[in-house]
């Protein structure tokens, strides 16, 4: 399972998708522009894999937790994933927690390249239930994580 904010967050997955080829792929995301394409029947760049579209939630906007919480708790049970791998946000961090607890999924977070001085709020909470927990700028990096493994821009 790939699960990924919009914006940069599913920028950044997009590169990287090519380390996930011979794996069968799910996706959760919170990008909108893919629901048109969805329904007439596309799925633009996922090679017609399952896309499930979640809420978008924030600090801003934390009320519509348990509307993210709910949605990626069936999306989850359905799939039972052998792994979640995110960019963040957010939806991604809840992801790999209820992967964990459902699924007991293998998880993975790559912090944005955005954040160069200090991971993001969601990337140090990650530590928790990421199995892999990594930053993307080498200096960010710590022996007991999180850890640097490159760049994915």
């Amino acid at each position: 399972m790939v699960a990924t904010s919009d914006g940069g967050h599913w920028v950044q997955m997009r590169r990287i998708l090519p380390a996930f080829a011979g794996f069968e792929l799910v996706f959760v995301g919170t990008e909108p522009a893919l629901d048109a394409d969805l329904e007439a029947g596309l799925t633009p760049g996922l090679g017609g894999a399952r896309y499930y579209r979640v809420e978008n939630v924030s600090r801003a906007n934390a009320h519509r937790l348990p509307l993210l919480l709910w949605q990626l708790a069936r999306a989850v049970r359905r799939e039972r994933p052998d792994a979640i791998v995110t960019t963040g946000a957010a939806p991604g961090l809840v992801a790999l927690a209820l992967g964990r607890l459902l699924a007991r999924s293998r998880t993975v977070w790559i912090d944005s390249v955005a954040n160069t001085e200090r991971m993001s709020m969601s990337g140090r909470m990650a530590r928790h239930v990421a199995d892999a927990w990594l930053v993307q700028w080498e200096h960010l990096a710590r022996p007991e994580g999180p850890h640097y493994w490159g760049a994915v821009i």
